[in-house]
């Protein structure tokens, strides 16, 4: 859905993985925060590049279909290995690092990782492997009949976005300090996929701007005196209302370089 066209549903797993070996690495071996994050970055990695061989022939719904479930996979495990996982009872107690263990300088930490994912991402696009990936998007086929190997070009593209959503993962685990496998369930999926949709496919700024809007846009509802148990649901006709009216009004996003239906016309 992105640079590359992939559509790509197995996001929230890499995720999931990130944050879990993240927190069993501090918790059950006290390893520092930056080993932590580093191995939840590269153990997130390798499950995209192991996820790539069964997927990345696949096209279309297919390839969506294949890693939505292998995300409900990852749920699964995460449920029901209790010896390792706490299943349902989650992992708490997460530390976070000493010198940004107040939300602030915590808040700062995760800005500077999202300048440096921003900036990598920028000259990532910008180079020639990048003009590749968006060829790949607009038409495979002729990609293929140029002589670029597509499968190792999105290989490469699934291994790098699953190393940064590992990282996003450790470092969501050592900000909220409890982890269990609800959090990184469908209602998860959607949320980034909404994300993606109203800010603008194939763009950066979109994605950020995405992000951004579905987080602060139901910020009020905590302030209007809604029940507890209407904040949520309010929260997620929220979510569906502006991906409905993005989708009828401005299909490639607000920031969107490229519509939803794989090719430009």
């Amino acid at each position: 859905m992105g640079y590359t066209g992939l559509f790509n549903l197995g996001h929230a797993a890499f995720f999931a993985i990130g944050a879990y070996v993240s927190a069993l690495l501090a918790l059950g071996l006290g390893m520092p925060f930056w080993v932590c994050i580093i191995a939840a970055a590269l153990f997130a990695a390798l499950f995209g590049f192991l996820l790539g061989f069964p997927t990345l022939r696949l096209r279309g719904d297919y390839l969506a279909l294949g890693t939505l479930g292998f995300a409900f996979i990852v749920e699964a495990v995460l449920k029901n290995w209790t010896d390792v996982t706490r299943g349902p009872l989650g992992l708490p107690g997460i530390p976070r690092p000493e010198l940004f263990s107040s939300i602030e300088m915590y808040m700062l930490l995760a800005l500077v990782f999202l300048a440096a994912t921003i900036l990598i991402t920028h000259r990532i696009v910008n180079s020639p492997f990048g003009r590749v990936l968006k060829s790949i998007r607009e038409d495979e086929t002729a990609a293929q009949t140029l002589g670029k190997n597509t499968v190792r070009y999105k290989m490469i593209v699934l291994t790098t976005s699953a190393f940064f959503a590992g990282i996003a993962g450790s470092l969501y685990a050592h900000y909220i300090t409890f982890i269990d496998p609800t959090s990184f369930s469908l209602p998860v999926l959607i949320l980034l996929l909404s994300a993606v949709i109203i800010g603008g496919l194939g763009n950066i700024r979109g994605a950020v701007a995405g992000a951004f809007l579905l987080i602060l846009l139901p910020e009020p509802l905590r302030f209007i005196g809604l029940p507890s148990n209407l904040v949520g649901a309010g929260r997620q006709m929220i979510y569906a209302v502006l991906v409905l009216v993005i989708l009828l009004k401005r299909p490639q996003g607000i920031f969107g370089e490229h519509n939803l239906r794989g090719k430009r016309k």
